[in-house]
């Protein structure tokens, strides 16, 4: 197929895919019971989760291992989202923590029109994963950050770029600090669209590497062969527990053994 994205080329897009793959660390390990239950499962909830959602015992366990494996990734994708930004043209993506903490630093000599029509020539990001991902704290704590950049460089805007926007656009960013209502025209809150359309100057630049991503994914797993393939034995361990459990009704054995991984010493339970 050939490569249609003009801001970034096909080796640099995959080489980035390849690398927030990599960043699953060990996410991507298999599970074992150990494993499993590190954190001590809620045993109940699993009865529920199975009998409520008519799942078999394989899905359930299945939903929890993925529960797990999911609760960090968000991390990964917040890499993904990122460090995309290096191979963008006049796009810079500092080391973590270095140069005053931006995630991504966008400079233009021939000027960076906002759409108010005020000309700057640098941009600083500060990039969230979701829109309601900072509490009233951090929210203030960001905004004094974007106040004290204006006030350093008087040519630049500081935007706040989420990648899960309620809904497209580049407006001016509201918040409380000290309980009152803070805004500077400077100060902006962009969806991830948007910051993509400004930096690339093709409107639908995002849409165009959502169309793009699945397919490089797939080569980049296809290409690890069994690398990046966990082989989880949980379920299979918990079928040789309640096979020792001598409860003849299979269900409730595996119910029992799940019941084990957080009441074995409990009363009852112990015996």
């Amino acid at each position: 197929m050939s490569w249609n994205l003009s801001f970034i080329t096909e080796p640099e897009f995959t080489d980035h895919v390849r690398a927030t793959i990599q960043k699953y660390g060990d996410k991507l390990e298999s599970f074992n019971l150990k494993r499993f239950n590190r954190n001590i499962v809620d045993p109940v909830k699993l009865i529920f989760d199975k009998t409520v959602y008519k799942a078999t015992w394989d899905e359930t366990i299945s939903n929890e291992i993925f529960r797990q494996r999911d609760k960090s990734n968000n991390n990964d994708i917040g890499y993904f989202h990122q460090r995309i930004f290096q191979y963008i043209k006049n796009c810079h993506v500092p080391p973590n923590g270095e140069e005053g903490g931006w995630d991504v630093i966008y400079t233009n000599s021939s000027g960076i029109a906002l759409p108010d029509g005020t000309v700057v020539h640098t941009v600083y990001v500060e990039m969230k994963n979701k829109h309601n991902t900072m509490n009233s704290s951090a929210a203030g704590k960001t905004f004094i950050k974007m106040q004290n950049q204006l006030l350093k460089d008087d040519d630049c805007a500081c935007f706040l770029v989420e990648a899960i926007a309620k809904k497209s656009q580049n407006i001016k960013w509201e918040t409380s600090v000290d309980g009152q209502k803070m805004g500077h025209r400077l100060i902006r809150r962009v969806s991830l669209d948007q910051f993509y359309a400004l930096v690339t100057g093709q409107d639908d630049a995002f849409y165009q590497m959502c169309m793009a991503l699945p397919r490089v994914i797939k080569t980049v797993i296809e290409a690890s062969g069994n690398e990046l393939a966990p082989n989880d034995t949980v379920m299979e361990e918990l079928r040789l527990i309640a096979d020792k459990s001598h409860i003849k009704d299979k269900d409730l054995a595996i119910a029992m053994s799940i019941y084990m991984l957080g009441f074995s010493s409990y009363n009852g339970f112990a015996k």
